[in-house]
Order: C-alpha cells, then sequence, then structure tokens
C-alpha cells in the first residue's frame, strides 16, 4: 500500500462520518465516497434501495452510470438512464484526484414522471427479482424541490475540498495518526441558516398536504362517510409519521400507533381476507427502537404471506421481555415466502431481500452485531419473523 492510499485508508477509519453527518441531515440526500475505480469507500448518507440493490453491481460498487462518468478532476451533474438527478465532485489535492463525492439520486419536480416509465417487469426479469420489491424500491424514491438539490450540491463542494484539505496536510506530515480537522464553525452556521431558509418552502407543503387531507376526512364526515372519513385520517397520521426519517429512537408504542394505522387501511381494502392482532404489553411500549423497522417486516407478511392466500390470512405482532432483551414477533399464516424470496432473504449476496438485509443492519448498527432481525419460520403454514433489542440499549451511533 503506497502512502496516498495509507492516508486515505486513515481518513476513512477516523470520524469523518461524525464530523459532516450533522450537516447532511438536514437535506438527508444520499453522499457517498468512493475511490477512483467506483468502490464505495463510506457512505455519509445511504443511497435509495432501488440504486444500490438493483442499478449497482453490488453493495460496495457505484452504479455503472456513475463509473462510466468517472475523469480525474471533472465533476458532473447528470441525470442517470431511469431519470434520477446525481452529482459527481473529486476530491482532489496537488492537481491529482484521490476520490470523490458521488450522490444525490433523487428526482426532481420535473423529472418525477419518469419513475412511471420504468419497465418494472423488464429489469424483474434481468435481475430474477419480484416486481413487487423494484416497484416498492421505485416508489420509495425521493422527489426533491431543485432548490433542495442544488443546496446539497453546495455543501458536498464545501465537504470535498475540506476533506481534500484534511487529505493534503495528512500526506504532508510525518505522523501517520490522521490530522483532525472540522469544518469552520462559522461556515457550519452559515450553510445551516441557508439550507433553512432555502428549504421553508419545504416546510410548508407537508403541512398543504395534511391540511387538504383534513379539509376532504370533514366533508366526508359531513356527508356521513366515515369510514372514508378514518381512512383519509389514518393516512394522514401514516404519512406525518413517515416523513419523521430523522434517523432517531422512536418508543416501540408510537411504532404500533403507526401499524395499527397502516393495518387498518389494508383491512378496509382486503375486509375478510385480513385479520390481525397487536400485543404489545404496556411496560415493553416506553422502550425505544428505529423508526420504521417493523412497517417493512408486516408489509412483507401481507404481501408474500396474506396476499397470496387464497382465503388471506391473519398477522398478528406481540413482544417479550426477556432478560435483558426484549423480541418482538411478526406472525402470519399464510403461504410462507416463495423459496426464492426465502433464499433471497437468506444469502447476502443475492439482491432480494431489500428491506430485510437494510432493516438488520440498522438493528446492529445502533445495538451491536448480536441484535437483529431473523426469520425464525417460513413454510405453508406461515412465516414468522423476529427483531431483538436490547431493552436497556447502549446505542451505538
Amino acid at each position: 500500500m503506497n502512502k496516498t492510499d495509507e492516508t486515505l485508508k486513515n481518513l476513512m477509519d477516523s470520524n469523518l462520518y461524525s464530523r459532516y453527518s450533522g450537516l447532511l441531515s438536514l437535506s438527508n440526500i444520499s453522499l457517498q465516497m468512493i475511490d477512483t475505480s467506483g468502490n464505495i469507500l463510506l457512505e455519509f448518507n445511504p443511497s435509495p434501495d432501488f440504486c444500490k440493490f438493483i442499478c449497482q453491481e453490488d453493495e460496495t460498487r457505484i452504479c455503472a452510470d456513475y463509473i462510466s462518468r468517472l475523469e480525474p478532476g471533472k465533476s458532473d451533474r447528470f441525470i442517470c438512464r431511469h431519470g434520477l438527478e446525481n452529482i459527481l465532485l473529486p476530491v482532489d489535492i496537488s492537481n491529482q484526484t484521490i476520490a470523490y463525492l458521488v450522490g444525490a439520486q433523487v428526482y426532481s419536480t420535473d423529472s418525477e414522471y419518469q419513475k412511471y416509465l420504468i419497465d418494472i417487469m423488464a429489469i424483474a426479469k434481468d435481475k430474477k427479482l419480484e416486481p413487487e420489491a423494484i416497484a416498492k424500491s421505485i416508489a420509495a424514491i425521493k422527489t426533491i424541490e431543485e432548490n433542495k438539490i442544488e443546496v446539497h450540491e453546495q455543501i458536498c463542494n464545501h465537504i470535498t475540498q475540506n476533506i481534500g484539505h484534511d487529505f493534503s496536510q495528512s500526506i504532508h506530515t510525518a505522523d501517520k495518526a490522521v490530522v483532525r480537522l472540522s469544518i469552520e464553525k462559522e461556515m457550519l452556521e452559515k450553510k445551516i441558516i441557508d439550507l433553512e431558509a432555502k428549504n421553508m418552502s419545504l416546510v410548508i407543503n407537508p403541512h398543504f398536504l395534511f391540511n387538504t387531507l383534513n379539509s376532504i376526512a370533514r366533508i366526508a364526515y359531513f356527508e356521513k362517510s366515515h369510514t372514508t372519513e378514518e381512512l383519509i385520517y389514518c393516512l394522514s397520521d401514516l404519512l406525518r409519521y413517515n416523513l419523521k426519517q430523522d434517523d432517531e429512537l422512536h418508543t416501540i408504542g408510537a411504532e404500533m400507533d403507526n401499524i395499527e394505522k397502516y393495518l387498518y387501511i389494508q383491512k378496509v381494502r382486503y375486509k375478510n381476507r385480513l385479520e390481525y392482532e397487536i400485543d404489545i404489553a404496556e411496560h415493553i411500549k416506553p422502550h425505544r427502537i428505529p423508526n420504521m423497522i417493523i412497517q417493512p417486516i408486516v408489509e412483507n407478511a401481507l404481501i408474500h404471506g396474506i396476499t397470496p392466500k387464497r382465503d388471506g390470512g391473519k398477522i398478528k405482532i406481540y413482544a417479550e421481555l426477556y432478560k435483558n432483551d426484549i423480541k418482538i414477533f411478526v406472525v402470519d399464516n399464510g403461504n410462507g415466502f416463495p423459496k426464492e424470496v426465502l433464499e433471497g432473504l437468506q444469502q447476502s449476496e443475492n439482491k432480494l431481500g431489500i428491506g430485510f438485509r437494510s432493516t438488520d443492519k440498522r438493528l446492529k448498527r445502533y445495538f451491536g452485531e448480536q441484535y437483529g432481525l431473523k426469520i425464525a419460520k417460513s413454510d405453508y403454514s406461515g412465516s414468522t419473523v423476529t427483531i431483538s433489542i436490547p431493552s436497556k440499549p447502549n446505542v451505538r451511533r
């Protein structure tokens, strides 16, 4: 390993992530650092599941659209073959590119329509994936106003320059330890104020949506369409909760309230083909868990377990406290996961099981390797998925 590679590795092993993650969390748009060959060195903000598990060759290497544009010293902003906005910024020292920052991977409001032009069936055939998993990953891609993308790009430019400065200082010092440098406090404060000011419209837009939904619900009330009214209120609450993608720990009770609203909406859709039961003891509800951990598992139970079964079935969610651990169970009496889906969930190199592996990784990142997600059972009689977390977590952030 030459001196340049060694210093770059030391930068990756340092607290590089923590120095910039707070600033990037304001925009919550993807950003990764890659080497000059396209290998991912560090994820500041993760890329969408569609990009990570479908477009990329594997989780450790950026997609071909980026790799084809890697040119020393050249920055780029481009739209990929699926219509997503992307940025590419070189990290340079002494006129040499040693890495790149890449990211955004979002739709702009002008290009959002292109997500509906993606040929899901062709991708499913090519990648040997379930169309439902691909459709779900496409639906999860963010749509961002142009001004927010521009602000994100400006911040990333500053981060690129500071990483280059870190690297330059490190490569020219005899001390092998990475020199700890951070963005100046004044610059951070200015960029935060800038970002908040330019994103005021993003605060207004969700409120407009919720107010509109609530107005429709009131109309349904006066027209005595009480089921429609309840559905709209549930949807409004679901959207509000899902916007809290702040990567913070939420109570299990709050997660269950959200899941109950989701299942209520599905119950109206599936009628007597779906039954559900949530049984969480009061002393477990205050314990905390990363948000949106349980809902994707419940959704998978519905899609893969209950929906294919002619007479439908039942989903039960319950939890147990044993010694210092909490186990949450999501049980269904459906048909079990299809064989190819189950194999994909159990094999880390397979691109199926997009939500399951990312959920397991999130739990391990927070609580440690001994915790996470496990498929305890899946056969013709149904499936059981377990989530294990500590009752008194020493959170690893």
